[in-house]
């Protein structure tokens, strides 16, 4: 059984050193149900069944991404920021998935360029997307505001600590990691944060619970000019 965390790592209190040696870290409610009431009537127009990608583009959904609360803890981990992807994860009785062990190694690019360590390429909803170097996800911090609780029934985020400092793995790495590493449930209350690393390993169940889990998933990079030819989309 996964290990579970609730949130020891706090804002102002060492969570930025938790999120450097774990990969992840759990920030306590920065937002009240009414603050994200108008975020959760915005994202209805444009999901699917399971969520939705590109969601920079809904105005509340900048808003939200552009907030002091959330940019200054952009900031702290890869300085000044800005936030580049914004994706939903709807997870319900009607559209229940599990998501096996894996990093996120996929980013969103302005145009096609030939550098070492970029690639395979693919479109993605109409972008273009490269898997990226290490190098390049290390400027990247992912903030996931939780527009419901995250609880231990209702599929929550899992991951594996520490990984994150390993580099890009293949899948057997990844497999061999999972059995190896005990996973750690993290879960958060509405309005609540989990910042996770591009690279640590991590991965969720299906739910078992008819509450839901949405979830907005914002990325933020230090730059959007990651070298000469290389630059990230705004989706």
């Amino acid at each position: 059984m996964a290990m579970r965390s609730t949130g020891g790592a706090k804002a102002g209190e060492g969570w930025i050193v938790t999120l450097e040696a774990a990969g992840f870290a759990i920030v306590p409610p920065i937002f009240d149900r009414s603050e994200l009431d108008g975020v959760l009537a915005a994202v209805r127009v444009h999901g699917g069944r399971a969520g939705a990608r590109h969601l920079l583009s809904v105005p509340a959904v900048r808003d939200l991404a552009n907030d002091s609360r959330l940019r200054g803890l952009a900031a702290e981990v890869v300085g000044e920021s800005a936030p580049f992807r914004a994706t939903l994860f709807d997870k319900s009785p009607r559209a229940n998935w599990l998501v096996a062990w894996h990093q996120d190694t996929m980013l969103p690019l302005r145009r096609r360029f030939a550098s070492p360590g970029w690639g395979p390429w693919s479109v993605k909803a109409g972008v273009l997307h490269a898997r990226a170097p290490a190098s390049a996800l290390a400027g990247v911090v992912a903030l996931r505001v939780h527009l419901d609780a995250s609880t231990a029934t209702n599929g929550p985020l899992r991951v594996l600590p520490g990984t994150h400092v390993r580099g890009v793995l293949d899948e057997e790495a990844i497999a061999d990691l999972a059995r190896r590493i005990p996973a750690v449930e993290c879960l958060a209350p509405c309005g609540g944060v989990v910042a996770i690393r591009p690279l640590v390993v991590h991965a969720s169940s299906k739910s078992t619970s008819a509450m839901p889990r949405r979830v907005l998933h914002i990325e933020y990079a230090r730059t959007l000019l990651l070298g000469a030819d290389v630059e990230l989309a705004v989706v």
